[in-house]
């Protein structure tokens, strides 16, 4: 079973979510996350859906879509 989302789907984050936009954490279930609140910007995303960010802690913890 693929759990990866559909290149549709891909497309239609990548228009949401553009390089260079920029993003903020209200919530992450990951105990590596940055705290709530942490604000970051948008260097891309792959082609499994996630959202890679360069928090501006020095994190760059991705989000992963779903």
């Amino acid at each position: 079973m693929n759990n990866f989302p559909s290149q549709k789907t891909v497309e239609q984050i990548r228009k949401r979510y553009p390089s260079g936009c920029i993003v903020e954490l209200v919530r992450m279930e990951d105990v590596q996350a940055p705290p709530i609140g942490t604000k970051g910007r948008v260097v891309g995303v792959d082609d499994t859906g996630s959202i890679m960010v360069r928090w501006d802690n020095g994190s760059s913890l991705n989000v992963v879509y779903g």
